[in-house]
């Protein structure tokens, strides 16, 4: 499993309430900063395995949201 380098930026202003939405940006965001399909799973996994709070707990733990 490759991890990007530096967790990249994501901008999540606009996306209240949209979980696909945050899901789509975070994943192509990771897919740019050069992480693995198995990393980029490893976020889609988790962060999906809760409500919509975990699933913005999670996207904080993998990127930074400004």
């Amino acid at each position: 499993m490759k991890a990007p380098e530096t967790k990249p930026e994501v901008e999540l202003v606009g996306e209240d309430g949209n979980a696909f939405a945050i899901l789509g940006r975070v994943k192509k965001a990771l897919r740019k900063a050069g992480a693995d399909q198995e990393y980029i799973e490893s976020y889609l996994n988790k962060a999906t395995s809760g409500d919509y709070d975990h699933l913005l707990q999670t996207t904080m733990e993998f990127v930074e949201v400004s």
